[in-house]
């Protein structure tokens, strides 16, 4: 299969100098050209710290992905009885008992089987293709900004949802079926925490390619930092009360 190729300019996201590089996802059904097989398993939330390593993009099947990451993506089969069952979360001692992790399976989202058979990806300064999902590591001041370029043409709320495990199934399939723009928290989720991915405290964006070209365009033209930030907590009250006279005064003039 031959990949789409990228036709948007995402150079602005070199602005931020993210200490750890934007990636590219490709969910595909054919197994795609001028790509190359990872060489090795790791779990399908490891997989965003291996692109962000190497030099040129790759793909992975399911004999690459040795987590629940099988689950997210539709590569597992059937879910032995007992995982069904919340054996799984009780055993780790992350749920109380059985019951309130098998609740947890009726809110997670993932490929129907045989849906998706590639994921392909790339870090930003190598991605040649159109992404399925444009995924950014942040600290919380960059996705502020990038956020707030979500909503600045649009008014649309940050709705994030996440559950304590299957971190992996928030931040891929979700964004990806529903469209929204999705962040989760490292040091927030049992898999990525346990395999000590990323140090905690950043921010993983995960934003869809419908919402690409509306938040790449927004940041291009949007104040990314605001003159509130800039001024300190007493100057800005001042400016506040400043700015509201002028539009009570503005309201005033009009009646």
């Amino acid at each position: 299969m031959e990949l789409k190729p990228l036709t948007q300019d995402l150079s602005v996201y070199e602005k931020f100098n993210f200490e750890r590089a934007p990636v590219g996802v490709k969910f595909t059904y054919r197994e795609p050209e001028g790509v190359q097989q990872l060489d090795t398993q790791a779990a399908l939330c490891e997989m965003l710290k291996l692109a962000q390593q190497r030099d040129a993009p790759f793909y992975i099947t399911k004999e690459n992905e040795n987590c629940t990451g099988k689950m997210a993506l539709g590569w597992m089969g059937e879910m032995p009885a007992f995982a069904q069952a919340g054996q799984i979360g009780e055993k780790f001692e992350i749920f109380q008992d059985g019951r309130a992790n098998k609740r947890l399976y009726q809110y997670f989202h993932e490929f129907k089987p045989g849906v998706v058979n590639y994921v392909v990806f790339s870090r930003l300064d190598k991605l040649t293709f159109d992404p399925d999902l444009l995924i950014l590591t942040a600290k919380p001041s960059q996705a502020e900004i990038v956020l707030r370029a979500m909503t600045y043409s649009t008014g649309e709320p940050w709705q994030p949802k996440a559950t304590p495990v299957l971190g992996c199934s928030w931040l891929y399939v979700y964004p990806y079926e529903s469209g929204k723009v999705n962040y989760v928290m490292t040091g927030m989720h049992f898999g990525m925490k346990a395999r000590e991915v990323f140090p905690e405290g950043l921010v993983i964006l995960s934003i869809p390619y419908n919402w690409i070209p509306t938040i790449t365009q927004n940041l291009k033209e949007m104040k990314w930092v605001l003159p509130a930030y800039a001024l300190g907590r007493e100057k800005w009250m001042e400016e506040e009360k400043r700015a509201m006279r002028e539009l009570e005064a503005e309201e005033a003039a009009r009646k």
